[in-house]
């Protein structure tokens, strides 16, 4: 299996590179878009169940575009980090530093699949109370749906846009090696 990857990293490098990029861009991109560009436009909608509503299916729509995107950029950080031979670059088979600067570069890769795992676990906690809040809304309880989907735009959304532009500059850092 991890001389198939070393093979398909080979032969596509830099096909798969652009889609991990892509795929980054676009998730936190359209999370920066959503909150700083149509949240606060929606604040001013002074009926508070269009607000609501729309609110809801603004983020369905925004969550089931990333979602291929998410799972596109998974795939491709592990292609990635298995194709360009970080951990043989860095450390023996028992776990020794063979190279210092190797082993730098190989605990960037680490941090940078701890923050897109925690972005994955912040996505999917996002998904379910956006979900919950709709079930809520379609049976008209108004304030319990707010409630659910209230943590979304103040706390959640901000944690992961934050997470993303710092994987992205460990990305870039990562290039320059």
């Amino acid at each position: 299996m991890k001389e198939a990857m070393v093979n398909l990293f080979g032969n596509y490098a830099h096909e798969i590179v652009f889609l991990h990029v892509l795929s980054a861009f676009v998730w936190v991109g359209g999370m920066i878009a959503v909150r700083f560009a149509v949240h606060p436009v929606m604040q001013s909608i002074d009926d508070p169940t269009i607000r609501l509503g729309k609110t809801l299916q603004i983020t369905k729509n925004l969550f089931h575009i990333v979602m291929p995107f998410i799972a596109v950029l998974i795939v491709t950080a592990v292609l990635m980090a298995v194709g360009l031979g970080f951990r043989i670059a860095a450390v023996d088979e028992s776990g020794n530093v063979v190279n210092q600067t190797a082993y730098g570069i190989y605990q960037i890769v680490h941090v940078k699949e701890v923050i897109w795992t925690v972005m994955t676990a912040n996505f999917t906690w996002m998904y379910v109370k956006r979900r919950k809040a709709q079930k809520l809304f379609d049976a008209g309880d108004l304030p319990a749906a707010k409630a659910a989907v209230a943590i979304v735009p103040k706390y959640l959304l901000p944690l992961n846009i934050v997470l993303g532009v710092a994987a992205l500059w460990l990305g870039v850092t990562l290039r320059g090696f």
